[in-house]
């Protein structure tokens, strides 16, 4: 196998690594309102100033240099949504140019007149594997807006939620936790389309009740066996990233959706916020080392080219 820069051979003893989510960004070519216009200060990880500029492939590469990663999977990066066919494009030439991004996570609304029509157009570009996009979702837990426009008990955002089966395309789930159970809803009834829950469910608050929570949602979420997690972005708001209290998050993880459901993936340069790209890794690579040698394999690059569909040959 070679290392995504094209010319590293990974070594025979190595665990090779697909990094199943990351974004990229040109503010010159594309528009990103979150990083461009409008700055926001309920921001999940607090201060993202540091993150307002390019990120392009040169940079990626520079972040991943010391690490085996041999494909990547990259997610919407809430570029302009009048620009989200414009998105894609631009990943594809990316990739011709640098073989990377592998597999490419677009971006439509599905409770739109034209959410067919913008999911047939993304399905057209050959490594397209998904979509990401977020329902309608309350700001704290004790707050109810179910069967609200947009939200995952909206008859039309179901609807188009039900297109993906017939394109082929998996979903990114990105909701707070207290949402998980609505999801697991939508899973149910959707059995014949692929999930994956990104970022281990946003385990906000780590008091030993909030985990208690977060873990009976992650259940819940778990039930469904077309369900499956990305192993990410453990960053919390204003708070430094510690070893110990993640790798709990991590094996909880683990146990509660097993060995086979369960991907590695960065979000960067968004987690580069809390931790840099190497200590991320290899810390994951501590947490996961009691657990033998075939399930890191699967957790860090067999699930995710298995999911996203991403042949390297």
């Amino acid at each position: 196998m070679i290392h995504i820069d094209a010319k590293t051979p990974i070594g025979e003893n190595e665990i090779p690594i697909v990094d199943a989510h990351h974004h990229l960004w040109n503010l010159s070519s594309g528009r990103y309102p979150w990083l461009q216009d409008a700055y926001h200060d309920d921001f999940f990880l607090g201060d993202y100033r540091g993150i307002c500029r390019d990120f392009l492939p040169r940079h990626f590469l520079a972040n991943v240099d010391r690490q085996p990663v041999i494909a990547t999977v990259h997610v919407e990066a809430e570029r302009a949504r009048d620009e989200q066919i414009a998105e894609t494009r631009w990943l594809h030439e990316v990739h011709a140019k640098h073989t990377f991004p592998s597999a490419v996570v677009a971006h439509a609304w599905f409770d739109r007149p034209d959410t067919e029509e913008i999911l047939a157009r993304h399905a057209e570009f050959s490594l397209v594997r998904g979509i990401r996009s977020k329902p309608v979702t309350s700001h704290r837990p004790n707050e109810s807006i179910k069967r609200a426009p947009g939200t995952m008990q909206d008859p039309a955002w179901l609807r188009g939620f039900s297109l993906l089966e017939r394109f082929g395309l998996s979903w990114d789930l990105r909701v707070p936790p207290w949402h998980l159970p609505d999801a697991a809803e939508v899973a149910r009834q959707f059995p014949n389309t692929m999930i994956v829950l990104n970022h281990t469910g946003f385990p906000w608050d780590r008091s030993p009740e909030g985990l208690a929570r977060w873990r009976g949602w992650m259940e819940q979420l778990a039930k469904q066996p077309n369900v499956h997690v990305k192993l990410s972005e453990f960053g919390l708001r204003d708070a430094p990233w510690r070893y110990e209290d993640n790798r709990q998050i991590v094996l909880d993880a683990v146990s509660i959706f097993g060995v086979d459901r369960c991907m590695f993936a960065s979000n960067f340069p968004v987690a580069g916020l809390r931790v840099r790209y190497d200590v991320l890794v290899d810390s994951m690579r501590a947490m996961l080392e009691p657990l033998g040698r075939e399930a890191q394999e699967k957790i860090f690059f067999r699930n995710a080219l298995r999911f996203y569909r991403i042949d390297l040959l």
